[in-house]
């Protein structure tokens, strides 16, 4: 949630120690040369923007990227391989789209961890570290998690001055994660936000809604009502709801009343972080991005008009608009989603026609704008599935072993990456980390993987810890 006073929601003071962090020699003690220092790349620094498409619920290998045919029946899953545009790929059938852009693209299919749980294995992917929570000690957000990329690079982008005025630097579609899950108490899941590094850097965050406790918006058409991309914690719900206002008006309309309402002297009660954020949300170029319904039909179509596909143009939209990092998640709803213990239906039905439907549209839609090749595109899930399916052809948690797709910003079109053994259940090859994957992501993005920066305690930390740019990629 947007809340740039580096505080709980509601809380309007900025705590002495924040103070102290941010004033003085500059934030965390960074001078200006130092944060400079940090934009220096190994993988060419091609990467003006990054799109995170992050499949909550862990996507299985098996019904993706990593086909075994040969396989014993009970571990080869319910669906064909086909070829697709990249020698020596077959993907399933189910992604027939993806396929015929696969040589835009490279496919890891030995992403590893060891943290075999949802909400750890998903602050471990975002932000490149293992959660310090120990696995089933809990689900949400915690003061202490380590920033995510995304809040990274936005730090070392304000304080360089190169973010563009009145865009927010890094955003997350539709919702926080876990928001639209459906738990006895409601969950925010970590790895997004900027943990120790301050409120501050937290992401712009969208939110949209869901009809009742049984809808799922992922996986029907959502109208233009519904898809307001309303910033979520713009002000504090006592002082201003945009869901109040009359949803037959458009998005324009309902940020012309907010910034009247602001300005009755609600503004003058906010710290001067927050006014900042105010003036962030409610510029008229985010505004124009976050209108959904300034697309053409055809584009919005191809994307499709569930809320990942729709989700998935947004965030090429504000990228277009100049955001750098936007990162969209494909959440968990029902309980399962893409956490398929037992849903194979909803594998076949829903989860993988959309996911082709929104990938393969926007690797095309970047590379006929001519922005794929300043734009790094990342795919990927918190972990993958077990070999060995059950009576319905779902799959448990398996962290071992999972696939990710990049592009763009000088990724290989075309390559493939890693070798696993028959059973598609370990890597033959040296598996790839989630701190290889954000070492690379950083290093595209211009952003020396091994730079240090000052924790909440002052001491210098780096980035990346053992981890590696996955040169491959861009050879």
């Amino acid at each position: 949630m947007l809340n740039l006073a580096g505080t709980q929601p509601g809380d309007r003071s900025l705590p002495r120690r924040r103070l102290l962090q941010a004033g003085g020699a500059g934030l965390f003690g960074l001078s200006l040369p130092e944060l400079l220092a940090a934009e220096t790349g190994r993988a060419g620094g091609k990467a003006k923007s990054v799109i995170f498409l992050f499949l909550f619920g862990g996507p299985s290998q098996l019904e993706t990227f990593d086909m075994k045919p040969k396989a014993p029946d009970a571990i080869r899953g319910p669906w064909k391989p086909i070829h697709s545009r990249t020698p020596g790929l077959q993907i399933c059938e189910m992604l027939p789209k993806t396929a015929q852009v696969s040589d835009r693209c490279t496919v890891i299919r030995t992403m590893s961890h060891s943290y075999n749980d949802h909400s750890g294995a998903a602050h471990y992917i975002q932000t490149g570290h293992r959660w310090q929570v120990p696995i089933g000690g809990g689900f949400n957000v915690t003061p202490d998690d380590w920033p995510a990329i995304g809040s990274v690079s936005q730090f070392v982008e304000i304080q360089n001055r190169k973010s563009v005025q009145g865009i927010p630097s890094y955003a997350v579609l539709p919702n926080s994660l876990g928001r639209l899950q459906e738990y006895k108490v409601q969950l925010k899941r970590p790895g997004e936000t900027a943990g120790w590094l301050g409120r501050g850097y937290d992401p712009v965050t969208t939110r949209i809604n869901k009809r009742d406790s049984k809808d799922n918006p992922y996986w029907r058409d959502c109208t233009d009502e519904e898809l307001t991309f309303q910033i979520d914690g713009l002000v504090s719900r006592d002082t201003l709801n945009l869901n109040r206002l009359d949803k037959r008006r458009t998005l324009l309309e309902q940020f012309d009343d907010s910034r009247r309402q602001l300005g009755r002297g609600v503004v003058d009660s906010f710290s001067d972080f927050q006014k900042q954020a105010l003036a962030l949300v409610t510029s008229e170029a985010t505004r124009r991005a976050l209108d959904i319904t300034e697309e053409p039909a055809e584009i919005r179509n191809r994307y499709g008009r569930h809320l990942f596909g729709q989700s998935t143009l947004m965030a090429r939209r504000l990228i277009e608009a100049g955001t750098r990092f936007a990162t969209v998640h494909y959440d968990c709803v029902d309980g399962y989603s893409w956490d398929s213990h037992q849903h194979s239906n909803d594998v076949r039905d829903h989860l993988l026609p959309t996911l082709d439907q929104a990938l393969s549209a926007l690797l095309e839609d970047l590379d006929d704008r001519g922005m794929l090749d300043e734009t790094l595109v990342v795919c990927v899930g918190e972990m993958g599935r077990t070999p060995k399916a059950n009576g319905n052809w779902g799959r448990n948690h398996w962290s071992t072993l999972f696939p990710a797709v990049l592009a763009g910003a000088g990724v290989h079109r075309g390559g493939v990456i890693g070798e696993t053994d028959g059973d598609a259940a370990y890597a033959v090859t040296p598996p790839v980390t989630p701190e290889d994957l954000a070492a690379t992501i950083y290093s595209a993005l211009g952003i020396d993987p091994e730079f240090r920066i000052r924790d909440a305690q002052g001491r210098p930390v780096p980035l990346i810890e053992h981890g590696t740019v996955v040169d491959e990629l861009f050879t």
